[in-house]
């Protein structure tokens, strides 16, 4: 039986100027930990997190990104990974944390590696929770490993979200309709197994993105993808990352690509993992917390 989940609300912390950030903590004064969702989740989805590890000795923090949740949205009109890691970095700076343990999936993974290889100096440890990993186009080649293939059945929404975000905002015309669209994503998309959400936890999930500014900010990353939105710095994640890596993947969802393995080894050269996790999909924090909370304490069992 999984974990409840106990809500922490958010503090609002002021990282830059008069940009806030909103972060549910617990554990003050312990290892510092930065969990960093994706979409389409919010700080929300670490909720089966946060109190086992602030238990195990972690100051656990959880942030809502620029734009997601209840953070103000991006006073610069960025939302690219630079941009979340200026917000971060701050927001460790205002913390008095000189580096973290970090842990992310989804979009937060990538800005997660964004991060080692930008401010290499402020990440301990990196836990990634799913198939993400640096963009190592040439090394894959040379290695003999083929190219991706693509999956337009499942990845239809990011040409809609990255290509033709406004008009799709103007059909979700009703907080109901936008919630339902978030909705899916836990569902038909195949991102997990059947049944992983129950009414109540997708009630509590999708509650932010009944907002239809919310839910437009989050397409910004896909604009990204897509190339329809400006960037502020160039990306970091064209080259392996040096630090420490456990890597934990869900086999239940068709997203995950192919050869992950032998990309993980050039990915993250000092990685522990890939392991697979069965009966998991691509919301481990939520799907199998006692899982995800077991392993961060276990790999970073010298820290505490």
């Amino acid at each position: 039986m999984s974990l409840p989940f106990a809500a922490v609300d958010p503090a609002m912390i002021t990282v830059h100027g008069t940009h806030r950030l909103a972060v549910r903590r617990l554990g003050e004064g312990g290892v510092p930990l930065l969990l960093i969702h994706g979409f389409p989740c919010t700080s929300r989805i670490w909720s089966r997190n946060l109190a086992p590890l602030a238990e195990a000795g972690f100051d656990v923090v959880a942030p809502d990104l620029r734009g997601y949740g209840d953070s103000d949205f991006a006073p610069d009109g960025f939302y690219d990974f630079n941009a979340f890691n200026t917000d971060l970095t701050g927001l460790f700076d205002v913390l008095g944390w000189e580096r973290a343990v970090v842990a992310a999936h989804d979009l937060g993974a990538m800005i997660a590696i964004d991060m080692a290889n930008r401010h290499g100096d402020r990440v301990d440890r990196l836990v990634i929770l799913d198939d993400s990993m640096p963009d190592l186009g040439e090394d894959f080649t040379a290695a003999g490993i083929p190219p991706g293939r693509p999956k337009p059945a499942v990845y239809d929404y990011q040409r809609r979200q990255g290509r033709h975000a406004d008009e799709l905002v103007a059909e979700l015309d009703t907080p109901e309709r936008r919630r339902r669209y978030v909705a899916e994503f836990y569902g038909h998309r195949m991102w997990c197994p059947p049944d992983a959400f129950d009414e109540t936890d997708l009630a509590y999930l999708t509650e932010p993105y009944g907002d239809a500014a919310r839910l437009r900010a989050s397409f910004a990353d896909y604009e990204v993808v897509m190339g329809t939105r400006e960037l502020s710095a160039p990306e970091m994640i064209d080259r392996p990352v040096p630090h420490r890596t456990l890597v934990l993947i869900g086999e239940d969802q068709v997203t995950v690509g192919d050869h992950i393995e032998e990309k993980c080894a050039l990915a993250f050269p000092e990685a522990v993992g890939p392991f697979w996790v069965k009966g998991a999909g691509h919301f481990m924090p939520w799907e199998r917390p006692e899982t995800v909370n077991r392993a961060i304490k276990s790999f970073c069992g010298d820290l505490l």
